[in-house]
C-alpha cells in the first residue's frame, strides 16, 4: 500500500548561492535584468508571430510556443532565485515548492517535445519541400502543440504525484534555488526507489525518444543538403536548421549537464550553475537566436521600428 502523506515539517527552506557577500546586490541586479530581458524577448515574439502574416508558417508558429514555454520555466523559478540572492535563501511551504516542481516538470518536458516537433518540421521543409504545405498544415501543427502540453502535463502529474505521498523527515534544507526533483526525494525518510525507477522509466518517451528523432531527422537533413548541387543551395537549407540545432545543443547540454555526468566533489555547486542555463541563459538566448538568424523576424522588426 502507498503511504499517506505524513509530512513532519510544514516548510521547505532553499539556501540558494551562499556567502555572496559584496556580490549580492550586483548578481541580483543581473539575475532580475537578464529576467526583465527574458520577459521582453519572448513576449516580443508572441506578440509579431501572433499578428504579423509574413510570419504565419509552422515554424513561426513552434517558435512561439517555444517562447510561450520559456516564459513560463522563468516566471516559475526566477521569483524564487531572485529572493533567494537578495535574503540568503527563501523559504516555502511544501506545497508551493511542489507546485513549483509540477511546473517546472510541465516546461521541461513540454520542450522536449516541442524541440523534436521542430526538427520533425524542418526534416519536412528540406527533405519533402513538395508535400510540406499539406503535410505541416495548421490543423497538423496545433495537434502536435496540443498533444506536447498535455503530455507535459500528465508526465508532471505522474512525476510529482508520488512524491506527495511519501513521508518528509524533519529534515528540511534544500541546497538549490529551486525545488529540483532529486533535492527535493533528498528530504524524503520513506524508500525512494520506486519513485526513481519511475523516473528513470519515464525519462525514456520524455527524454530518449524525443532526442533519438531529432538525430534522426538531422542525419536525413544532412544527407539531403549533401545532395544540393549549388553552395548556395547548401547554405540557404542549412540556415534553416541552425538556430533549432542551436537551440536543441543548448537545451540537451544542460539535460545531460546536469542529470547524466557523475557528480563530482562540487557537484551541488555546478549543478546549480548549470540549472541556470535553463532558467536564465536558454530563455534569454532562444530568442536572440532565432531572431539573429531569420530574414523574417529582423524585417519584421525594422518596419515595426518605422511605424
Amino acid at each position: 500500500m502507498l503511504e499517506k502523506n505524513q509530512t513532519l515539517v510544514s516548510e521547505i527552506v532553499l539556501l540558494g548561492f551562499q556567502n555572496l557577500h559584496n556580490f549580492k546586490i550586483p548578481l541580483f541586479s543581473l539575475f532580475l535584468l537578464i529576467y526583465l530581458l527574458i520577459i521582453w524577448e519572448n513576449v516580443l515574439i508572441i506578440v509579431l508571430v501572433l499578428y504579423n502574416r509574413n510570419l504565419q508558417s509552422p515554424m513561426y508558429f513552434f517558435l512561439q510556443q517555444l517562447s510561450l514555454t520559456d516564459l513560463l520555466e522563468s516566471t516559475n523559478i526566477v521569483p524564487t532565485l531572485l529572493q533567494t540572492v537578495i535574503n540568503d535563501g527563501v523559504v516555502l511551504s511544501i506545497v508551493a515548492c511542489i507546485t513549483q516542481l509540477y511546473f517546472w516538470g510541465v516546461s521541461e518536458t513540454f520542450e522536449c517535445f516541442l524541440l523534436a516537433v521542430m526538427s520533425y518540421d524542418r526534416y519536412v521543409a528540406i527533405c519533402i519541400p513538395l508535400r510540406y504545405t499539406s503535410i505541416m498544415s495548421h490543423r497538423v501543427c496545433v495537434t502536435f502543440i496540443l498533444i506536447s502540453w498535455a503530455t507535459g502535463f500528465g508526465i508532471a502529474v505522474l512525476s510529482v504525484n508520488p512524491i506527495t505521498m511519501l513521508q518528509f523527515c524533519d529534515r528540511n534544507t534544500i541546497n538549490h534555488f529551486f525545488c529540483d526533483f532529486f533535492p527535493l526525494l533528498g528530504l524524503i525518510c520513506s524508500d525512494t526507489s520506486f519513485v526513481q525507477i519511475q523516473a528513470i522509466i519515464q525519462s525514456f518517451p520524455v527524454v530518449i525518444c524525443p532526442f533519438i528523432l531529432i538525430i534522426v531527422s538531422y542525419m536525413c537533413i544532412a544527407h539531403a543538403i549533401l545532395k544540393i548541387v549549388s553552395n548556395t543551395g547548401r547554405q540557404k537549407a542549412f540556415s534553416t536548421c541552425s538556430s533549432h540545432l542551436a537551440v536543441v545543443s543548448l537545451f540537451y547540454g544542460s539535460i545531460i549537464a546536469i542529470y547524466v555526468v557523475p557528480p563530482t566533489g562540487q557537484s551541488q555547486t555546478i549543478n546549480k550553475v548549470l540549472s541556470l542555463m535553463f532558467t536564465l541563459v536558454i530563455p534569454m538566448t532562444n530568442p536572440i537566436i532565432y531572431s539573429l538568424k531569420s530574414t523574417d523576424i529582423r524585417e519584421t522588426l525594422k518596419k515595426s521600428r518605422k511605424r
